[in-house]
Formats: C-alpha cells, structure tokens, sequence
C-alpha cells in the first residue's frame, strides 16, 4: 500500500559533466524523469487523444469502454479498455514487482482486477497532472528506453518540453508498439501510425486541420543519440567512476533505511569533467596511436608472430580466457576440437586504426584464425592520460585506453607500470632540500654502489661533470646513481612513500633513483602536483556533488590538500623542470617540433627495452600525463628513437595542449606564468653546457638493467652512514637482458664529488 500511494519509478542515475552535458548513465532500465510542465503540450494532447478521450471525465476506470468489451468480442474484434490510469498501475507493478502483461485469461483477469484498484487508489492520490506525468515517466519506447524525456533526447537530440506535433505523435505512436512503431527501425509504419495520432488530435479538437497537414507532410527526421555504455565521451572515466559509486550507494542509506541503488534511484553525480578537454584528449591519444601502432604493426617480430616464441604460457592464457574457448568447453568439445578451432580461419570483426575522430570507424571485418586474433589484439598499442587543475585537483580529461568497446583496461588509475625517468624529479627534489641546487656540478662517472657498479648511461655515455639541472633536463643515470648513493636509497624511499605519500610500494633500494617502482599515472599525477601547485599535493578529485532524484544534495567533495615541499624548492623544481623541454634536454621536440610556446615543465620516462614511454607536463594552469605500452611488457618497439617516452608519451601531452591553447573558452593561455616566490629570483637553469655535450635532443633510454644495479644482498646495497633495507625482491630477468656484472672498485682511485656552487643572498 505504501509503495502504491508513493510510486517511484526506477529512475537512471546520470553522471554530468562540469558544463550540466550528461556524459553517460547507469541503468537497469534507461529512463528519465520530467515534471508536468516540463512536457510539451503536443506530446499530452496526443496522448489523450489517442490513447482515452474520457481520461478527465472518469475516476480511473471507463465504464464505458469495459461493458462495451463483450459487444467486440462476439463481432470478432478487439477493444482496448484500460485508461491511462490503469496503463499507470501495470506499469508500476512491472517497475516495482516485475510483473509482466499475462497472457493466460484467466491470470489476466486476476491482473485487470488489481489494476482497477490501483488505478482507483492512484486517482484518489493524485491529481490528473500528476497521473499523466507518472504515465509518461514510466512508459517504454523500445532500445531499453523508458520515460517521455529519455524517448525525446533519444530520437530526437532534445528535450520533452520542445517537441512539435509531428515529433509528439512519433512517440504517442510508439505506445501502441515500440518494436513494430519504432521510426528506426520501421519508418513506413511510423510514419502511418503517426499521421494516425495527428488524425486523432484533430478530432480531439487539439490542434487545426491545417496544422495536421503541415505536420502529415513533413517526413520523419531523427536525430538519434542512443547513450551507449561503450560509447560517448570518457567511458573508461565512467567504468572506474561506477565501481567507486557502487560502493558508495553500499554505504549511504535512504530515508527507508535501505542502501541507495545505483541502477534504480535516480542519482545525480556531478563531475569535474570538462567534455572540451576530454574531446581533445582522445583525439590526441587516437591521433598518436594510430601512428604509433603502423611501426609496431611493420615490426618483424610482432608481423610475423615470432614474439610470442618465447611465451606460449601467455598464449595458452588467453586462448582459455576467451569467450569461444569457454563455449567449446561447456559444449564438451575436446582439446583436439578446441585447438582445430583455433586455428581455422572464421569471419569476425576486429579493431583497426581507421580514424582519430570517429571512432565507430575503428573495426573491420576480416577473416583469421582466433588463435591470430588473440596475438592482433594484444599487439594493439594501449594508452593512458590524464589532465587535472594543480591546484584545485579537478580531473578534466580521462582517457583509460584507444577504446572501450574492445579493451576494457584503465591504464590511468587500475594499472601500475615501471615509470622510469619520470621519477627523477623527486630524487632532485630530495637532493635541493639536502643542500644542493640547480648549478651543483656533479660527475657523470661510473657509481658503485656495494658491489655493484653502475658504468654508463643508459645510451652510452660517461665522463665529465653536469649541472644539476642539466644532469635532470638529459636525465643521466650516473648522476641519478650518484645521488641515491649520497642521499641514500632508504632516506629516499621514505621521503617518497610517506612525504610525498605514493600509495604504491617504493621500495629502498639503489634502483628508485632510475624509476623501478610500478606505479599508476593517477598516482604520480597527483604525486606531481607540488611542483605547479606550489609545494602542495593535492589528491586529485572527479566527484564534486552527489544529488538524489529530487535534487537534494546527498554529500559533497572537497580536495584533500597537504604542503610537501616549500614554495621556493618547488619553483626550483619547476626551473628545472623547464630545462627538460629546453635544447639539448630530453623532451626539446616539444617546442620545435610541435610548437609549443609559453612557460611549461615536465619529464620524459622510458623503461627498459622501450617497454613504457611516459610523459609528465605542466603549466602554471594545468597539469597532465601519458603513458604509452602494450598490455604485455614482452610486446615493445625494438627502437628507442620511436620508443622512448619522448616520442610516444610526450606527442600525446602535445597534441592536446594545442587544442586547449587554441579553445579560448577555456581560458588556459600560453601567456600564463608561473608565480615567483617572494624574495626569490626568476632564474632559468639552461647554463649545463659543460664538458658533458648536449646533442639537439637527448635520448632518455631505459631505466636500468640486472647490470644497473642487479638484485643482491642487504650488503650489496649498505650506504655510508644510511641503514640497511631489506633484501630487494628478485626480479624476473627478461631474455633479451644480460646477466648482472661485477665491476672491480679501484680503492685508490678517489670516489668523484659534487662541486657546490658559491652560496649567495637569495
């Protein structure tokens, strides 16, 4: 009875944008609610008109038509008596109970008599407005579409209030049949049924005769926008942000005491989302991608299958994992049937790069074996970015991978990769808040470190001495190696993990210093943030306000905020930072190749064997990263010079900034500075031309190997004066390494040191 005098239809919960654009919902059944006067008057008077002439003359129930029903039936026809009241009542039982029109006459009977003493009770409850309204909330317009407003922003791109007669009738139409009346899918009988429902409104007396020929003459014109959940803007955003909603609804309660339901009541989630920025970023990313996927593509070991040679576990893996292997399986085929099977050609449809701007273009029909499919789809390049305010920790674009529908993967914040380079910053970092500065010059020589040495970078170099920022901008190992060894791996560790607060395992060992550690581009954007954001990590934040059906606001969100560094050893970050994408550093393509003008910063990163390409930028307004790699790390470019995160990440980053530049609505300039500290000069630390000579661009390769350190004992790894960690993890050698070297330390020859520069008045 309860249920009955406060019908709620089960509403979808809607996720909108920054701008009120809804990005996507989550529903059992799709459906949106309206007010009375949020409803065109075509679309009530063809309602009444067609579906109960009578509706403002009876109290639910038509006498009339009832008693009429056995006259029908004895002549052969069939007469529909159930007014719009009683349509309400089944309605809400199929909502609230499940229960579904019976066919059996006998159960039907049993049915009409409950609708009759709802519709009865409806009408005592409720005005006629309010009745209609329900109705039009409730009803079904085929595609799994429920409700007047959804069925208008579905067919017709636009809300309930604005449809014309034409449109209205389209709908009204569909009521008698969603399948049958569905412009979609048969336009000739909607086009009937609708000119139909203008005949009725004429007669009605609703609209003039000649207003219903205007309407009958126009031919039917969709704009169909069907909200797919493997479509539309930022579906990976939308599947991370559900699983995060999900347990929210677990532990907020309604006014009832039950849990709220994220598919049934109606949520409003307000975002940060800027669909401006997100457009651009997975234009950017697809952009890339499908350039980048040509030369993985035209590699030999990956054209000709020979990479997966050496891993048939993973093959065996995937085959097992598949739908089709699954299916064999329950159908009891045998092994031999199985791997027939898999290796017998059969048409099926695949990703495919065809277009950066429209994805439906990105599949084809084509014909190979599964077993070839499995090996095409993992070769496919996977990507993650991700762009946020600095300072308020708004999330503004959110791009999880090339495409949903295909690769269900988040590769923002459900991945942890090796982020190699990129986590030099907070070693230098580290190293300005012990003491040094951007001019200490510092050795480029071999380091060892216990028994292990360190004899070159990482593209061959070695010798002589760099700045400290020049060592940052051309992202040198022997200079990351040396200063793990000053400042001490477990000093650093504990800075990183519990100053910074990474939530990711940093482990204390030597190998940090060249970026070992797995961690999610979430986390190190957000680690990221005390740079721009002036010594402060800011969490970053995607929710700002959770509303329930009726608008009332449930919970809201505010950034959490805490000072990491001081202001002044932020902005020398940032000068440093700078020099990265400077001549002679590693991301100095950012400026003549692709233009980009204004004060930005940043850090390039790649793993070994070109395994990860990363790319982490900012400017004074925003902050954003990407990460470039397939889903196994044995599936990688064989060259550095297109697999270094220069060349995969950074392109992505700048690709993205110039539309932004160029969307003056969103008013992030090129022009905008980064705020000087009081009492702190604007310096730009370009001058590390030393006898370390910088070529037009650095190449920032890999991030160390068994050699770079290796695995070893607690003592391999003790430090003058730092405590000793724990032993660190063995980690699975790759083929393609070569095994670890023990270098022999010369005891007289004398342990290289920085060179502090003079100190003077900031």
């Amino acid at each position: 009875m309860e249920e009955l005098e406060n019908p709620r239809a089960a509403l979808a919960s809607e996720v909108i944008a920054d701008d009120g654009t809804i990005l996507g919902k989550y529903y059992q059944v799709d459906r949106s609610s309206s007010d009375y006067n949020e409803i065109s008057k075509n679309v009530i008077n063809a309602l009444i008109a067609t579906e109960e002439t009578r509706f403002y003359d009876n109290s639910g129930i038509d006498a009339k038509g009832t008693m009429a029903i056995p006259f029908y039936l004895l002549i052969g026809k069939k007469r529909g008596s159930s007014t719009i009241t009683q349509q309400l009542a089944l309605n809400l039982q199929t909502d609230n109970l499940g229960k579904q029109r019976s066919t059996n006459p006998i159960g039907r009977g049993f049915q009409k008599l409950q609708e009759w003493i709802i519709a009865i009770k409806l009408e005592r409850n409720f005005t006629k407005e309010e009745i209609l309204t329900l109705y039009l909330n409730t009803v079904a317009f085929g595609d799994n579409v429920y409700g007047i407003e959804n069925g208008a922003r579905t067919f017709f791109s636009k809300d309930a209030g604005h449809l014309s007669i034409e449109e209205a009738a389209i709908l009204v139409g569909m009521l008698k049949g969603n399948t049958m009346y569905n412009p979609r899918r048969n336009p000739q009988l909607a086009l009937s049924r609708r000119n139909t429902v203008i005949d009725n409104m004429v007669e009605s007396g609703f609209i003039k005769p000649a207003e219903a020929t205007a309407a009958k003459s126009k031919p039917i014109v969709l704009h169909y926008n069907k909200i797919d959940h493997n479509k539309g803007l930022a579906p990976y955003f939308r599947e991370v942000l559900r699983d995060e909603l999900k347990s929210w609804c677990k532990n907020h309660n309604k006014a009832d005491g039950t849990p709220y339901n994220l598919y049934r009541d109606g949520l409003k989630i307000y975002t940060t989302i800027n669909p401006r920025m997100q457009v651009y970023a997975e234009e950017a990313v697809a952009k890339h991608l499908q350039v980048l996927q040509k030369f993985l593509s035209a590699q030999s070991d990956v054209k000709t299958g020979s990479v997966w040679k050496k891993w048939p576990q993973y093959l065996d893996k995937y085959t097992k994992e598949s739908e089709r292997y699954k299916a064999m399986k329950e159908d009891e085929a045998s092994d031999s049937v199985i791997a027939k099977a898999f290796n017998t050609p059969v048409k099926m449809k695949v990703f495919a790069w065809r277009s950066s701007t429209e994805p439906d273009l990105n599949e084809i029909d084509t014909t190979m074996t599964p077993l070839d499919s499995i090996k095409y789809m993992r070769a496919v390049l996977q990507a993650g970015f991700m762009a946020m305010d600095p300072e308020s920790g708004e999330v503004k674009a959110w791009v999880g991978g090339p495409d949903f529908r295909y690769f269900k993967n988040d590769h923002v914040a459900k991945t942890r990769r090796q982020v190699g380079s990129t986590f030099k910053p907070f070693l230098y970092c580290f190293a300005i808040m012990n003491g040094m500065s951007p001019n200490t010059m510092l050795p480029n020589e071999p380091v060892t470190i216990g028994k292990w040495t360190l004899s070159r970078n990482s593209e061959g170099s070695v010798g002589g001495n760099i700045t400290m920022a020049g060592a940052l901008a051309r992202s040198l190992n022997l200079v990351s190696a040396y200063l793990i060894k000053q400042i001490g791996a477990k000093a650093f560790a504990d800075f990183a993990q519990n100053k910074i607060g990474f939530e990711s395992e940093i482990p204390p060992y030597p190998s940090i210093a060249l970026g070992t550690p797995e961690i999610s581009l979430y986390e190190m954007l957000r680690a990221y943030t005390m740079f721009p954001a002036r010594g402060i990590n800011t969490k970053p934040i995607y929710i700002t306000r959770i509303e329930d059906r009726n608008g009332n606001i449930l919970e809201t969100f505010a950034p959490v905020k805490r000072e990491v560094i001081s202001e002044k050893e932020s902005y020398t970050m940032v000068k440093m930072m700078e020099g990265v994408l400077l001549p002679g550093g590693t991301g100095a393509r950012m400026r003549s190749r692709y233009n980009l003008q204004g004060e930005m910063a940043g850090k390039t990163g790649t793993t070994n064997d070109n395994t990860d390409g990363w790319f982490m930028g900012y400017t004074p307004k925003l902050l954003a990263g990407a990460w470039v790699g397939c889903e196994n790390n044995f599936i990688h470019f064989a060259t550095t010079g297109i697999g270094q995160g220069a060349n995969t990440g950074l392109p992505i980053w700048a690709y993205f900034m110039q539309k932004v530049y160029a969307d003056k609505t969103l008013k992030i300039n090129s022009t905008d500075k980064f705020e000087v500290p009081a009492n702190m000069s604007d310096e730009t630390y370009s001058n590390f031309d030393t006898n370390v000579k910088p070529g037009a661009e650095a190449e920032d390769i890999g991030n160390g190997s068994a050699e770079d350190f290796g695995t070893g004992s607690e003592s391999d790894y003790a430090t003058p004066g730092a405590d000793k960690p724990a032993a660190e993890p063995a980690q699975k050698p790759k083929e393609e390494n070569k095994p670890a070297t023990n270098k022999p330390k010369d005891d007289n020859k004398p342990a290289p040191k920085a060179v502090y520069p003079p100190k003077r008045d900031e």
